[in-house]
């Protein structure tokens, strides 16, 4: 039991992740006697270098929907190759449900420009220059599965070079380069 508690306490005092509490909601259930509040709570973890998650935790009181939904994006993390620490390598696009959201890399200083759920996966992304746009639905459930779907389809020159034996110059060398040589050889 102790060491659980351990366990516990490093992982809240281990500043190395932020999180953003994305929505909230009450539900509730009839009963003869009336009704019983819930609550529901998405929110998005991420350390801004690099690595992004999601959870979501339902209880009676909106603190431990928000600890379990913490919990739970703490869990399931992916990590994103970033361009420069900054944005991404390349445009994408994700899809969930009826969900469905493009991404595209921005020059620097262009800022994260998307709306609420996306907005927060991005910030704890760390993303500084981002441009997307959501199509579709407006949930917030199913707009951030939409943009982690597309984040997760993202790769690096490098991991592309390593998977196809070739050199990162060679994955990122401008088309028409490629074609003068061709016509040299």
């Amino acid at each position: 039991m102790a060491e659980r508690d351990n366990r516990r306490r490093d992982r809240d005092e281990n500043p190395e992740f932020a999180d953003r509490l994305v929505a909230i909601n009450r539900v509730s259930k009839t009963v003869k006697g009336g009704k019983r509040f819930g609550f529901a709570a998405l929110v998005v973890v991420g350390d801004q270098k690099g690595r992004v998650g999601f959870g979501k935790g339902k209880a009676k009181e909106v603190p431990e929907a928000i600890r379990k939904a913490t919990e739970q994006a703490r869990r399931n993390l992916i990590r994103v190759p970033l361009r420069e620490g900054r944005t991404l390598h390349h445009d994408m696009e994700g899809r969930h449900g009826a969900g469905r959201v493009v991404m595209r890399a921005a020059p620097a200083g262009t800022g994260i420009i998307a709306g609420g759920p996306m907005r927060a996966v991005f910030e704890m992304l760390g993303l500084q220059d981002v441009v997307s746009k959501s199509l579709g639905s407006q949930n917030p459930y199913n707009m951030i599965r939409a943009t982690l779907d597309g984040l997760r389809a993202e790769q690096s020159p490098r991991a592309v070079a390593q998977r196809r034996g070739k050199k990162v110059a060679d994955i990122l060398r401008k088309p028409e380069e490629a074609g003068a040589e061709v016509a040299e050889a």
